[in-house]
């Protein structure tokens, strides 16, 4: 093989020492049911998937369907969020649930919002969330805001992924803050993730060309008319991105040059 055209398992998503390869998560909720979320996840290629805790039943319900016999944790890393939390309390306690029904479950997305109309995450929460959970023995991915210092502090607290928004959650407004992103990713010695904000295809291809490692989505794939398809788009979207992060872009110029130059021409 042409050393150029290497394979996603050549160049694998590390969380938490373990490695992935693919760069697309996905969420579970707001599919029409089980079957189209089972059909979404595998038409994106995604192998770590979020669970809302508080939302889903992955057992703590014996008579209501449950999500892993669609998604089994044999096959997809399951990544149980603390959505709807508004405390740090909140979303401490609501890990240590996640890691009872689990098993010992450690990898947690630590979520902690703090307005229920913007769903912006309640930043003062969130540190200490991420504090409690880490020195708990917790591998924490964090969703945040766009701060780059905020992003430094909960690395510097262990955190094993950050998660900064592009947009807000649901907003479907695509990458608003690509600036912010880049001086995040250019300083983070951890994975970072976009997670909210995307809508279509084009954006999951910005956030990977700005360099982030990886994004995660569930509103842009399960809103989308056609979910499955659009999971598809999704995973095709974050290859390309990540190629043409790693090929390097041409640089931008006011004015266009001549691909067949007039220098050197015989006679």
């Amino acid at each position: 093989m042409n050393q150029h055209l290497q394979s996603a398992g050549d160049d694998p998503l590390v969380i938490a020492g373990k490695p992935y390869r693919s760069r697309l998560l996905t969420g579970t909720g707001k599919f029409r049911d089980l079957e189209q979320t089972r059909e979404a996840t595998e038409a994106a290629g995604a192998e770590i998937v979020t669970v809302a805790i508080r939302r889903t039943n992955i057992g703590q319900d014996p008579n209501e369907p449950n999500l892993l016999d669609v998604l089994p944790p044999d096959r997809y890393t399951l990544l149980p969020n603390t959505a709807g939390c508004y405390t740090a309390a909140e979303a401490v306690r609501t890990c240590r649930l996640a890691r009872e029904l689990l098993d010992g479950h450690a990898l947690v997305k630590l979520e902690v919002l703090g307005d229920q109309k913007t769903l912006f995450p309640d930043v003062v929460q969130t540190l200490d969330a991420a504090e409690q959970l880490v020195a708990d023995g917790f591998q924490v991915m964090v969703y945040t805001s766009d701060d780059p210092i905020l992003a430094r502090r909960l690395e510097e607290i262990g955190c094993v992924a950050v998660m900064p928004l592009a947009a807000p959650i649901g907003s479907g407004l695509g990458i608003q803050n690509r600036y912010n992103l880049l001086e995040i990713v250019e300083n983070a010695k951890v994975p970072i993730i976009v997670d909210a904000g995307v809508g279509t295809a084009s954006d999951a291809s910005i956030a990977m060309e700005l360099g982030c490692d990886g994004v995660l989505m569930n509103t842009a794939i399960a809103g989308a008319r056609d979910p499955v398809l659009m999971a598809r788009a999704m995973k095709l979207a974050v290859q390309a991105g990540r190629d043409a992060f790693r090929a390097g872009r041409i640089p931008r110029k006011r004015y266009a040059s001549a691909s067949s130059p007039l220098d050197g021409l015989v006679g």
